[in-house]
């Protein structure tokens, strides 16, 4: 991913346009390292949520996050942040996403984090990785009634 441009549209990318609340902002001003966490998994859940995969959230705990912050955000400026799956595997899926902070006071519009996500599927009470739902997948592929007549 090219941290200087955004994130490419797809079957599998969802986008979710915010405004920085004061509760976004810590004592220095700008936004605290929790908000762009909030903002991404509320991505996330548009993701699922457009894709009518309610079971998803259950099911599928963060097993590694990498996060890099490039600009600060601050009281009142629009934000939208971009999710997309980048890899599907047997029991584990990857994400990209970047969170920009749009023009705001004369500034322009920055990327303010970009970073990745790793889910792994595991089973209401199973305590490790199992493969994904095969409805799961063709959702998140596009694939959904592939080879169907």
């Amino acid at each position: 991913m090219n941290p200087t441009q955004s994130l490419p549209c797809t079957a599998t990318t969802a986008t979710l346009e915010r405004t920085i609340e004061w509760v976004d902002t810590d004592a220095a001003g700008h936004q605290h390292n929790s908000a762009v966490l909030r903002f991404v998994e509320a991505c996330e859940a548009k993701l699922f949520r457009d894709l009518d995969l309610p079971e998803y959230f259950p099911t599928a705990p963060r097993v590694r996050h990498e996060l890099n912050y490039r600009a600060k955000l601050y009281f009142g400026q629009p934000v939208t942040t971009t999710v997309v799956v980048e890899k599907i595997g047997r029991t584990s899926m990857t994400f990209s996403f970047e969170v920009w902070g749009e023009e705001f006071r004369g500034e322009p519009r920055a990327l303010a984090a970009y970073g990745s996500f790793v889910t792994a599927h595991v089973a209401q009470g199973g305590t490790a990785a199992t493969p994904w739902p095969a409805e799961l997948t063709a959702k998140v592929t596009g694939r959904e009634g592939a080879g169907r007549v």
